[in-house]
């Protein structure tokens, strides 16, 4: 299947408030997943006290003391590590640098990875997961657009996978995946692995076996789970001769004094971090048995902040997530992601009185339905 133009990402809040008059603070946005705990303490207290010198002084260009810490959170070289201004500049930068030819999108997923492929002028192709496999990646249809490529040997070329993926929640197991990444490598394609999510399943990532893996490249983001969205960090981990020439690559001081020093302290905040993932896990299981008790709703498992819904019969994504804007909640219409229906919709798990609130709202529009 040809990949397909995609939709436009979630999280517009101040869009959506000039269109319907309001501020945006009084809107509850669902469409972007988040850490419904908000930043560290730590984070908050940190930036307040420190707000001065990272003003008034440029930002390391190297970010060698966040290097030193993620190098050793895994174990690894900073020579190993490369910061963004979000993941989303690495997204952008890898086909470029890397030179690709032809790469294969494990989908349905985010749409920047195509994107940045049509950017660089790369040809991509859209390997959708199927419904009735309740959208549970098909690695083995990717092993087998692997072997392709390797006959093909026309340029560099590359898988990117998503994991857990955005925006069905679904996880691959590592045994299977890894066998994946081995495979890629003997056969010269290059394995682009966003765990932009997985710190809500650290036991599944590869990063323990990145070493391993010189085609292997990892991406990870300080914006989903240690909810530094407004400040834009993320990193890339791969072997130190691509990382080296990743950074070259980028422009100068791309990331700010705030993040890097935001997202040193808050992977480091580990009573945060613990929290964020008893709460999560919880009121995730909440959440999707409530919302299984709307008639005709399907609510599909999922390993990250969020979940996807399919909507009942004759309802529409489109229409569900006007309506609900107009009461000033926010969803995620993925009627326009390929490879899901015109009634999927994504919804974050965000505090248990505004999750609540959303619950109620899609009873109401999509049925009287009773909790579970």
């Amino acid at each position: 299947m040809a990949l397909k133009a995609a939709d436009t990402h979630g999280g517009n809040i101040h869009a959506v408030a000039m269109e319907l008059g309001r501020r945006a603070s009084s809107l509850l946005d669902f469409s972007a997943s988040i850490n419904p705990l908000g930043p560290s303490s730590k984070v908050r207290r940190l930036l307040a006290r420190e707000a001065e010198g990272l003003i008034r002084h440029y930002p390391d260009p190297e970010c060698g003391n966040l290097r030193r810490a993620l190098a050793s959170r895994w174990r690894l070289s900073p020579r190993h590590f490369v910061i963004g201004n979000g993941s989303i500049e690495l997204i952008h930068l890898l086909p470029r640098v890397l030179q690709c030819r032809s790469a294969l999108i494990v989908g349905p997923t985010f749409s920047e990875y195509g994107a940045a492929l049509s950017l660089a002028g790369a040809q991509a192709q859209l390997l959708s997961a199927r419904k009735r496999d309740g959208y549970r990646p098909p690695l083995d249809k990717a092993g087998k657009w692997i072997q392709s490529a390797a006959r093909r040997a026309q340029g560099a070329s590359a898988v990117f996978l998503c994991n857990p993926n955005s925006p069905t929640g679904q996880a691959c197991e590592p045994g299977d995946l890894e066998e994946l990444v081995r495979q890629a490598g003997q056969s010269g394609v290059w394995m682009i692995l966003d765990e932009t999510f997985m710190e809500y399943c650290e036991s599944l990532s590869l990063l323990p076996v990145l070493h391993r893996y010189p085609r292997l490249i990892v991406l990870r983001s300080f914006t989903k789970f240690y909810g530094l969205p407004g400040l834009r960090i993320g990193y890339g981990v791969c072997a130190p001769s691509l990382a080296e020439v990743l950074r070259r690559h980028q422009p100068p001081w791309s990331v700010n004094g705030y993040a890097q020093a935001a997202a040193e302290t808050a992977m480091n905040d580990r009573p945060y971090v613990r929290r964020s993932l008893a709460f999560m896990e919880a009121e995730r299981e909440r959440v999707s048995m409530r919302l299984s008790g709307i008639p005709g709703l399907r609510v599909f498992p999922s390993r990250a902040n969020f979940l996807l819904l399919e909507l009942p019969d004759l309802h529409q994504a489109s229409g569900v997530a006007a309506v609900l804007r107009q009461q000033g909640l926010l969803v995620r219409d993925c009627s326009r992601v390929p490879g899901l229906t015109t009634r999927s919709i994504r919804v974050a798990i965000r505090t248990e009185p505004e999750n609540d609130r959303m619950v109620v709202a899609l009873r109401r529009l999509l049925g009287t339905g009773r909790d579970r």
